[in-house]
């Protein structure tokens, strides 16, 4: 039995006992099947929740299925369109694929036409869709975004690092986007055509790091039954990202220091030099100066990968990015998980934006997955968030009694409190006016009011 993958199609024909039976057939080979009668009843499903395919009658009572493809190609669904045409209704099936419809199928013919068809549109839309994601992981532009002036200097410093075959340290917490960086430097340097290969140095023993790094020849070692070839050498003419590079092993970093400084490497139970010309891009979590101290990192190493050192801020440092992020990973998710999500709880929206995500951009990016795979009805509820996100949130503290003027009158006091506070709303929500004014408990004519008597843009 053929599998459906999560692939949603709606049949449309006022014969209902025709809809029955191909649902059953449908549901039995692993797709998710709904039906209705009519064109109108069609738009209203596809306004709730969205459908890879709908099979639509041509000839319906109320919207027949010419005006149904018409609405659907109006309202830009990403939905493939299958005429049921009869013997005497072809021509007016092919004017419908003139129109937009995928194709048509003839009723009372071989029913394997029309599971062909599906088969087709179901696994050019998963490839569609793989491709998508593939870029998105590769290009990751959407980490790259940002309205925060620290964020995007980082940037721009990094884009002209990228530009030379220096050595760059990354600095961040975990869950940043330190390897979306390095991606991208790669892309914006000279060696963009050739690989890039990562690595968490943190995630492997000593032994199997050394060896996914230098490779091994046949024999080197138990369970060595063939040669392998390491990240050094498969990034030749390239950019090797060796992420989390404090929690290397002391007896490895001289051995990295070595490959490093000289571009020659020895594969794991060979004594023959292997020349390499890569680009290093490293990155980490720890307090290499601290490690340094500690004696758990060597200072010659440290000395010799950062050359150019970019700090990534944590996400709690962006809070302008935060509603960015939440957007687009909600449509991330109602793509992937073929959901439409119509309302979200407001104090779902305020525990979102005030939260300080110690996970960063990670942790945000997967209470947001959670929230879209609980949701039903097309409903975010508080009750699905994460409890850490309700019960700890980080508003920005009162400032300081030491930092209080003293000598302004309590109008003037008030009114530079104010303007502070619709300031950072307008940072937060730059492009939604209304959720300004929500918060604020005033209308939209106040707040544009409140705009221009303070000389806010």
């Amino acid at each position: 039995m053929s599998k459906g993958n999560n692939f949603n199609i709606l049949v449309v024909d006022d014969e209902q006992d025709y809809c029955d039976v191909l649902k059953m057939i449908l549901t039995g080979k692993g797709y998710k099947v709904d039906t209705c009668s009519n064109g109108q009843e069609a738009v209203k499903k596809l306004e709730k929740k969205p459908f890879d395919l709908v099979i639509t009658d041509l000839c319906m009572p109320v919207m027949d299925g010419r005006q149904l493809l018409e609405e659907i190609k109006k309202r830009e669904y990403d939905t493939e369109v299958i005429m049921l045409t009869a013997h005497g209704t072809i021509e007016k099936a092919v004017d419908a694929m003139k129109a937009g419809a995928y194709t048509y199928v003839t009723k009372g013919r071989d029913p394997e036409e029309l599971f062909l068809e599906i088969r087709k549109i179901r696994d050019t839309k998963k490839i569609r869709r793989d491709n998508a994601i593939l870029k998105e992981k590769v290009s990751g532009r959407f980490m790259l975004e940002s309205q925060n002036k620290k964020y995007r200097q980082m940037l721009e410093l990094a884009e002209r690092a990228a530009q030379s075959e220096s050595n760059i340290l990354i600095l961040g917490e975990s869950g940043a986007g330190k390897e979306v960086l390095a991606s991208f430097i790669h892309q914006k340097s000279k060696r963009c055509d050739a690989n890039f290969m990562e690595l968490n140095c943190q995630a492997l023993s000593e032994s199997i790091l050394e060896s996914e790094l230098f490779g091994h020849e046949k024999g080197a070692f138990t369970g060595a039954d063939k040669r392998r070839i390491g990240l050094f050498e498969a990034s030749n003419d390239g950019t090797l990202f060796l992420d989390e590079i404090g929690g290397v092993s002391i007896n490895l970093q001289a051995k990295l220091l070595k490959a490093i400084e000289n571009k020659q490497i020895y594969r794991l139970g060979s004594s023959t030099p292997i020349n390499v010309d890569f680009r290093l891009i490293t990155a980490t979590n720890h307090n290499l100066q601290q490690d340094m101290s500690d004696g758990c990192f060597r200072d010659d190493l440290f000395y010799r990968i950062s050359t150019i050192v970019l700090e990534l801020p944590p996400l709690r440092d962006r809070p302008e990015d935060i509603p960015l992020f939440i957007e687009y990973f909600f449509d991330k998710y109602q793509r992937e998980m073929n959901k439409v999500i119509t309302d979200i709880e407001p104090r779902v929206s305020q525990l979102l934006n005030g939260y300080h995500y110690p996970g960063n951009v990670r942790e945000l990016k997967n209470i947001i997955e959670r929230l879209v795979v609980l949701s039903e009805r097309g409903e975010i509820l508080e009750a699905y968030l994460p409890s850490d996100v309700v019960k700890n949130q980080n508003y920005r503290p009162a400032a300081a009694v030491s930092e209080i003027d003293y000598t302004v009158s309590l109008r003037d006091y008030r009114s530079k409190v104010e303007k502070e506070y619709i300031t950072g709303l307008l940072e937060r929500y730059p492009k939604d006016m209304n959720k300004v004014a929500e918060i604020l408990d005033i209308s939209r004519r106040q707040l544009f009011n409140k705009l221009v008597e303070y000389d806010l843009k």
